[in-house]
Formats: structure tokens, C-alpha cells, sequence
């Protein structure tokens, strides 16, 4: 079972679906379209939304015929001095995080994109953290964002430059007790992503 973020909202993929309630809506992926899936996602009725096919290969696929990937990778970064590196874009609490250029590894792209983001040097990867998923719209047409994230370590020292170009307001240094409060205003798939960090 995986989860897609549409907004808020989760969108629970499965291999087997619940019984429909009238909270609950399983959408077979087979015979939904993209307009279905943004339609339940956007409703207030439905608490949970599945999206269902019995073979977890063509789940995918079905998916991905819907809503064209897009990879992207990015970075909870935590200095040597025990604090938490966060940006703030788009009035929500956010990590550093970019699309995956052509031929590039993602490992090197959630680094770059990271110093891109923030202007934070000297960065050392010390474990991949999964990914997270969201369906998100650009020129029109909705797409499917899938994340790589690391966790890194950092001893920089350099004054923090937010990528205004890239709608960030922010990007600052913050206490756990901080990084807490903040992720109240974050997107949901940056809220699970923190479960995995440790």
C-alpha cells in the first residue's frame, strides 16, 4: 500500500481495496481517469480515497499513463550544532528538494538541489529516507511528482540564501522544538517523510 498526496489528501494505492462506505471510495485505476482521480481527491464527502487494481505492476502503470512521472530528490539536512534546515515557500513549511536533471544521479541531484535552495555547502549524504509521492498541476495538466530524499549532515557556516527565483521566502536553520511547530504548516508528504528520520 503506498500513499499519494494530492494537496492534503491522501490517495491510498492497493492491491485490495476496502468495501466502499460512504466515506470510503474505491476507484478502479483501470477504468478511472485522471479527471476522476483529481474529482475524489478535491471532495469533501469521501474521507479516503483507494485506488485499486489487483496486480501491483499495472497499478502503476495505469497510474503513470494518468499522470506523467516526474522525479525529483531532496534532503533533510541536520548541522553538526543538532539543528534542522527547512525552507518556507509557498506559505508552507517545506525541504529542499528539485526536479532530477537528464542523466543525472539522484543522489547528486538531491545535493545540488539542496545547495541550489538554500546556499548550504559541504554537505555529506549519510542514508537515503524513501520517497514521497504527490499529484501536483503545471502548465494545465496534472503529473505525478515522485521524491527521493537523503539525509545528510552539514557543518556550513555560510549565511543562507533562499532561491528566490524558486519561490522561496527562507530558508533558515531551526531548533527541533522549531522544526516541530513548523511542520504544523507543512505539507502532509513532508510530515510522513519525518517518521523516517532517526
Amino acid at each position: 500500500m503506498y500513499k499519494v498526496f494530492f494537496n492534503q489528501k491522501p490517495l491510498i494505492l492497493t492491491t485490495s481495496p476496502p468495501q466502499n462506505t460512504p466515506e470510503i471510495l474505491v476507484l478502479p485505476v483501470k477504468y478511472t481517469t485522471a479527471a476522476d482521480i483529481v474529482k475524489a481527491a478535491k471532495s469533501k464527502v469521501f474521507h479516503q480515497v483507494y485506488i485499486y487494481h489487483p496486480k501491483e505492476d499495472k497499478l502503476w502503470k495505469h497510474l503513470y499513463k494518468r499522470f506523467p512521472l516526474v522525479e525529483a530528490a531532496g534532503g533533510y539536512v541536520r548541522h553538526e550544532n543538532g539543528k534542522n534546515l527547512m525552507i518556507y515557500r509557498n506559505g508552507k513549511w517545506d525541504l529542499p528538494k528539485g526536479r532530477i536533471e537528464k542523466k543525472e544521479m539522484i543522489i547528486d541531484a538531491a545535493v545540488r538541489e539542496v545547495r541550489e535552495e538554500t546556499g548550504v555547502s559541504d554537505l555529506i549524504v549519510t542514508k537515503p529516507l524513501g520517497e514521497t509521492l504527490h499529484i501536483f498541476k503545471r502548465n494545465g495538466k496534472y503529473r505525478l511528482k515522485k521524491t527521493f530524499w537523503y539525509q545528510m549532515v552539514s557543518k556550513c557556516t555560510n549565511v543562507l540564501i533562499p532561491q528566490k527565483d524558486e519561490g522561496i521566502e527562507k530558508a533558515v536553520w531551526v531548533s527541533d522544538t522549531e522544526l516541530q511547530e513548523n511542520l504544523k504548516n507543512a505539507y502532509e508528504n513532508i510530515k510522513v517523510h519525518f517518521t523516517a528520520v532517526g
